[in-house]
Parts: structure tokens; sequence; C-alpha cells
């Protein structure tokens, strides 16, 4: 009857036209690095600069924030505002690569790009705990859009043999902005420039500003061609990558190469429900794979991160306006970690790397838990074991991300990064930084070290999750290590 026909799935719809070979994923593949991919990395690759700058600032003016003259929060209240940042990250993760996948990441990325740049700029004009709540949530929204639209159009246009590196390394330059926040901190919040009541706003302005700087570079960055080829936008695809090839191919380009070609029914948009039949189906294995890296690593930096401003002044009692002087190592050597090991993940390879990396991380976090519990660390102990830890922790995040937005099919490409992200995050990045506020506001140095130690063991975790299910993905195409969903017919 007809009230019971179904509605025609993707594969329906994909079905019903003839299928395109096409040679584009090789043809990306091939490029040289050139000023092509420089562009893409830094009007991209801002996002992460932007959100280390966010979640740097808050540990920072945090303890600014509980004067009578400024918020006046609580440390619970500042944890609670931490989770909405977090919880608008999920959300807008969710929503806006969603909306990636049927829409464009170009278009995606831009439009999360000014919701950031509003609720930044509103989050300076805040005026109690409600406000600056909403605020927070709202340029976590932008952010968590940013995360699964871009990380889709990086990995998209990037050559294969390079794409492990240079995942590691836009990732990881969320602690640039982790290191100018802290620099910015630790020069407003002194209070010689201006009162440290104005100053805690302008902080949060350098954001916004940073925002509307990035918007006229993304206008040269096009559409991912992969993704326009499973949309039935071939030739679109294809002029694209002429163009690519003619102004930055060079001579490193053999117009007559014979080059792999993939076979595809194009097959538009893939819904929530069929995507989640693939994740549960045949891709379950890497979903749960996927899963425990994602927890391990923001449960690990929302723990430390969102609240070591208030760890340092409750119990190593630094000054306020000092926190920004420990917390910019911190960030130096998050940056250094991608930047000094991220080759090795195109060259040792995914899986041993981020065992690796994992591993030492979480040893070196239950070194740190042993030693707080037993009042062992001063402030200046204390960072630096912490530099050693996110130097290893840094990588082993951003190979999180790497492996998400890489191993599972293009048409679910950003759905799934937010699917991950968020699930790994409402965990670890919404639950660690109020956890964790709750523990400070207890004042026991045991119940916070038992929570760095639950860190540790997530971290150990996900090391022996990788040793048994990890991807081999090193310089493969990203359509050899997950076929396109239309290759599948």
């Amino acid at each position: 009857m007809a009230g019971t026909e179904s509605r025609p799935t993707a594969f329906d719809r994909a079905a019903s036209h003839p299928p395109i070979i096409t040679d584009i994923p090789a043809r990306l593949d091939r490029l040289p690095w050139s000023r092509f991919h420089v562009l893409v990395v830094i009007a991209l690759g801002i996002t992460w600069i932007l959100d280390g700058l966010e979640v740097t600032i808050v540990g920072s003016v945090a303890p600014v924030l509980q004067r009578g003259d400024t918020l006046g929060l609580s440390a619970e209240d500042v944890g609670a505002a931490a989770s909405s940042y977090v919880a608008g990250a999920v959300i807008g993760a969710l929503l806006f690569g969603w909306m990636s996948d049927r829409l464009g990441r170009r278009q995606i990325f831009t439009v999360t790009l000014g919701l950031y740049i509003l609720g930044v700029g509103l989050t300076a004009l805040s005026w109690n705990m409600a406000s600056f709540a909403l605020f927070r949530l709202i340029t976590g929204l932008g952010i968590g859009g940013e995360y699964s639209a871009i990380n889709s159009a990086i990995d998209e246009l990037m050559p294969a043999r390079l794409r492990g590196r240079v995942d590691l390394i836009v990732n990881g330059t969320f602690w640039a902005g982790a290191a100018l926040g802290a620099a910015g901190s630790m020069l407003l919040l002194q209070g010689t420039i201006m009162p440290v009541t104005l100053a805690w706003r302008v902080i949060f302005g350098i954001g916004a500003i940073m925002g509307l700087g990035v918007i006229a570079l993304r206008r040269w960055v096009p559409e991912s061609p992969r993704w326009l080829m499973t949309h039935r936008r071939v030739e679109e695809a294809t002029r694209i990558v002429v163009q690519i090839e003619a102004r930055h191919g060079g001579s490193a380009i053999r117009l007559t190469e014979t080059l792999d070609t993939v076979s595809i029914h194009p097959a538009g948009t893939f819904g929530l429900r069929e995507a989640l039949t693939v994740l549960a189906g045949p891709y379950r294995g890497r979903a749960g794979y996927v899963l425990v890296l994602m927890i391990a690593q923001a449960f690990l930096y929302n723990a430390v991160f969102f609240t070591y401003g208030l760890v340092l002044t409750r119990y190593d009692h630094v000054a306020d306006a000092s926190v920004g002087l420990y917390i910019l190592p911190l960030a130096v050597g998050n940056l250094l970690g991608p930047l000094a090991l991220g080759k090795w993940f195109d060259t040792l390879g995914r899986r041993r790397m981020i065992v690796l990396t994992y591993s030492l991380a979480g040893i070196l976090m239950f070194v740190v838990s042993v030693l707080f519990a037993a009042g062992m660390l001063d402030a200046r102990l204390q960072t630096t074991l912490w530099v050693v830890i996110f130097f290893f922790a840094s990588a082993a995040a951003s190979a999180a991300y790497l492996t998400a937005s890489e191993i599972f099919p293009l048409e679910i490409r950003a759905l799934t990064i937010a699917l991950f992200y968020a699930l790994g995050t409402l965990f670890g990045g919404v639950a660690a930084p109020f956890l964790f506020g709750w523990l400070i506001g207890r004042g026991s140095l045991l119940s916070l070290a038992t929570g760095y130690g639950a860190a540790a063991l997530l971290m150990l975790v996900a090391a022996a999750v990788t040793a048994r299910w990890g991807v081999d993905a090193e310089g493969q195409s990203l359509e050899r290590i997950a076929p396109p969903l239309s290759s599948m017919m």
C-alpha cells in the first residue's frame, strides 16, 4: 500500500544514477607541497589557535573572575562556565557536522567562524554568572562547528604522504593560541596597563579581533573536490583540481602518468540514521576505537587546563596576576610535541606512535598524581612535570582527531567527526571541568590526586586499545583507508 512505502535511502537514490569513474583523489594526493597548502593550513588551522586562546584565557582569568569587583564567581561557577563552553562545542559539532556533509565544507566554516566571533565578543560584555555561561556556550557552538567542517576539509585537501604530520601540526597550533592567551593574561592582568576589572574583558576581545582577521583569508579556500564528487558535482570538482595543478603543481605534475581511479555512484547526502547504521555495522570496531581515544584525551586535557589556575592559587598560593606565567610554558610544551613528533606518524606509523604517546602521557600522569597526593609538588615542579606530560599528550590528542577524520567514509566524515568529538567531550570535556572544580572546592589533595589518577588510567586504556585495534593509515589515500559509501553499490 502507498501509505506503507518507505522513503528512499541514499543508496536507493544513488542506484538511479550511472557510476562515475574519477581520478580526483589521486590527483590531490600527488600534488607537491605548495603555497596552496600553506594557505589552507593558515586559513583553516586558525580554529585551533582560537580554541587554545579561549581555554587558556578562562584558566588564566578564573581567579580574577572570582573577585567581588568582577563577576564574583565561585570555583564551582568557573567549572560550570567551562562546561557550558564545552557543551556548546558539542552541540555545535553535531549540528554543523551534519550540515557540513549536506551543504559542503566551505559554507559551514564561514558560518561557524562568524558564530565564534559573536560569542567571544559577547563574553567580553558579561555582567554576571548567567550571562557569562550563556556567551561561553555561544562561543563553543562556533568552535565545535569548526572542528568537524575544518578537519574534513584539511584531510580532503592534503596529500596522503603528508596528511599525518600536517594534521598533527594544525591541531597542535591550539597551543600557539594557548601561549598567546597566557602571555596576554600575564601582560594585562598585572594592572599596570589598565585596571584588572577592564583587562579581563579586553583579553576576551582579542579572540574576536583575531577571528575578524581570518574571514578574508577563507575566501580563497575552495570547496573540497572530494565532497563535490560525491554530490554529483564532478565538473566543478575537476575544475578546482585543474586550477590547483596549474597554479601550484609546477614541474612535479606529469600529465601523462597513470593514476588510480575510484568508481562511485554519487549518493548526495546520507542522513543521521544511515550514518549510524554504517557506524554500528561494518565500522563498529573503528567506532569503538576512536571513541576510546577521544574520551581519554578530552578528560585529561579538560581536567587540567580548565582548572589549573585554581590549583595554582588555592594550593600553591600563586598570585592571580601570575597564573599566566605558569600556563605559558605548558602551552609551549604542548606546541612543541606535535611539531617534533608529527613526522613520525607518517613514517614510523599511526598505530605505533599513538601507543607510544598515550602510554607515556598516562604513566607520567600517574606519577604526578602520586606526588601531588603526597604534597611533594610546588608550582614550579608541577608545571615542569605538566610540560613533559603534555609534550606527549598533545601529539596523542592531535592523533585522536586525525584518526577520527580519516578512517570513516567520505560521505559521513564531518558527521562522524562530530559524533565522536561530542561523545568524547561529553564525558571528558563537560564532566571533567565540573568534576575537578568540585574536587578543588573540597580542598583535599588526595581527592584531586585521585582525579589525576583516573585521567592516567584512561590514557593507558586508550594505548592498549590502539595496540589491538589501531588502523595503519600512514601514506594511504583516504579512499583506500575507508572506501566511499557511494563506491560500495
